[in-house]
């Protein structure tokens, strides 16, 4: 079962990345013929391999997020070793901590140089064991290179909303020189709305691979899709109404970048073969140290773009 899942899920995102990569040669075309192609793949390529990468302290910076200690959260860190050594990982993540009370979690870097972020309510709103499930998913994030899997994906998107901008320039002053311009207007009009859509299934689809990553690492695919069931009935879709404006989106959506929890729940306990035992909620929860005081205010946007 995890193969074929694996097969798929690895599918599903060639696919995906060579619709975008075909919408953006789609769109080059159109503005500057055959040729076109040919310069809009190379400088994807160039752009690509010479754009240089965030590290990961600058995006945390920018969430004004602080190193958790292995003598703060001895047992998330006994956790995280277990699950690092099994991903193959050759360094260890770094743990951060973002005084929030939005339930979230999120991993930056690559492999060799990474990090995993907890927030505020999500330390305190799980439990130690579903805390390892989320762990476990945010590893398979950073050892399946997720992120640069997405951020390729961010650039192709990009080139296409940049040609759809210097088409309607050329059309708008008169230097048009290409062929059909209904045809051209017509296609860039719609290339990065389709792009939005297919980067939005890419998101999904290793979303589907990351929690697969997060059972086979733990052994415990329950422990994942308890967590995300507790995170559905606190917090519901916040995050979405933070990053997709315009509030929650009916089920089902293509406006989502993760896939509905019910089906990711399903799919997490086909891996087990049954159903969820009973638990109480509070069970084997981690203590926190003093210095990080209990947040009640909700996110709030901040000048760096970002909420916490």
């Amino acid at each position: 079962m995890h193969r074929r899942a694996k097969w798929r899920n690895t599918l599903n995102s060639a696919l995906i990345l060579g619709g975008m990569t075909a919408l953006l040669a789609v769109c080059a075309w159109a503005l500057f013929g055959p040729s076109g192609i040919i310069w809009a793949i190379g400088l994807g390529l160039f752009l690509s391999l010479m754009t240089p990468r965030l590290s990961p302290a600058m995006v945390l910076r920018l969430y004004n997020a602080r190193p958790i200690q292995p003598s703060q959260a001895p047992e998330l860190f006994r956790q995280l070793d277990v699950l690092s050594a099994r991903a193959e990982l050759p360094t260890l993540p770094k743990l951060y901590y973002v005084a929030s009370s939005n339930m979230n979690a999120f991993a930056v870097g690559s492999p060799e140089d990474s990090a995993i972020t907890f927030t505020d309510g999500i330390l305190r709103g799980l439990s130690l064991r579903q805390l390892t499930g989320v762990l476990a998913h945010e590893i398979s994030h950073i050892a399946n290179e997720d992120l640069k899997v997405m951020g390729l994906a961010d650039m192709v998107g990009r080139l296409t909303s940049s040609m759809q901008t210097v088409g309607f320039l050329m059309i708008f002053f008169g230097l048009w020189q290409g062929g059909n311009i209904l045809l051209a207007a017509i296609v860039l009009m719609l290339a990065p709305t389709v792009g939005t859509y297919l980067q939005l299934a890419l998101s999904r689809s290793r979303e589907y691979d990351a929690d697969l990553g997060a059972a086979r690492l733990t052994g415990d695919p329950e422990a994942l899709a308890s967590a995300l069931r507790t995170l559905e009935r606190k917090q519901g879709r916040l995050w979405e109404n933070i990053f997709i404006p315009g509030g929650r989106n009916p089920d089902p959506s293509v406006l989502r970048t993760h896939p509905s929890t019910e089906d990711r729940i399903e799919r997490l306990l086909a891996l087990k073969g049954q159903k969820p035992a009973d638990r109480p909620e509070d069970e084997g929860k981690i203590v926190l140290p003093s210095s990080f005081h209990r947040v009640m205010r909700p996110p709030r946007y901040h000048m760096s773009g970002f909420w916490y």
